[in-house]
């Protein structure tokens, strides 16, 4: 049995601009999220993205061409309502950062992930104040509570817009760190990614490709991007 899909109503997705945002308005008609909320997001670039979605639909609706539109609900019906529980979710990262737990051997690998992870821990202490231990081997070994607590009330600050897309930059690396590092502009966002991906890198040149493997990181890669455009156009000047 085919799944069931909305027909497009609408001639033109435009802007609007009230006074706590922009808005999206179908025909004039106010464009709400799924839980009937407004769908109203901070800058005009945020709002153009949403309506540029609307306005390539055709016949039928697709959710999956709107990865704009569902980061807005997802911020606007999830996140907002418990923001508290999702910062702690993420700062709580902070504790096993993938950056902080390297490999004993061999000694090319533990070599490379110094030179690409440490200047990132070097950085988030001069930048956010948060001093963090690289440990060898899987062993959790708990980072110091000071600087938990600084990476935190770093999070827990973002509004509900920044907080969906700093979710996918930190979930989708496995890193707090990195994913504030590409908040930050410390580094392209797909030079970020590459450093996240620097084990599965290394096993790939010892054992071989996997063309599944890659084809999924890829999904990830591309999550990864547009969350970094997300969380630029929610600080992006209205």
């Amino acid at each position: 049995m085919s799944e069931w899909k909305a027909k497009r109503f609408w001639e033109t997705a435009s802007v609007v601009s009230v006074e706590d945002g922009y808005g999206i308005a179908l025909d004039g008609r106010a464009v709400k999220t799924p839980a009937k909320q407004a769908l109203l997001v901070p800058s005009r670039g945020f709002a153009e993205a949403i309506a540029a979605e609307w306005d390539a639909q055709e016949d039928k609706i697709n959710p999956s061409k709107m990865p704009f539109t569902q980061t807005a609900n997802a911020a606007i019906d999830k996140v907002a309502v418990q923001h508290g529980e999702v910062a702690d979710m993420l700062a709580a990262y902070g504790d096993s950062d993938l950056l902080c737990y390297r490999a004993e051997q061999p000694v090319e690998l533990v070599a490379r992930q110094a030179a690409q992870w440490d200047p990132f821990l070097t950085w988030v202490e001069g930048a956010l104040g948060a001093r963090l231990q690289a440990r060898s081997g899987v062993m959790h070994i708990a980072q110091d509570p000071d600087a938990l607590a600084q990476l935190s009330h770093h999070v827990h600050a973002l509004n509900a817009f920044e907080l969906a897309a700093f979710h996918d930059l930190v979930s989708l690396t496995g890193s707090l760190v990195l994913g504030f590092a590409a908040t930050q502009n410390v580094q392209p966002a797909a030079d970020i990614w590459r450093v996240s991906r620097l084990d599965e890198v290394w096993q790939a040149e010892q054992w071989g490709r996997d063309e599944e493997a890659e084809a999924a990181a890829a999904l990830k890669q591309r999550a990864f991007e547009h969350a970094k455009v997300v969380f630029d156009l929610c600080t992006a000047d209205s």
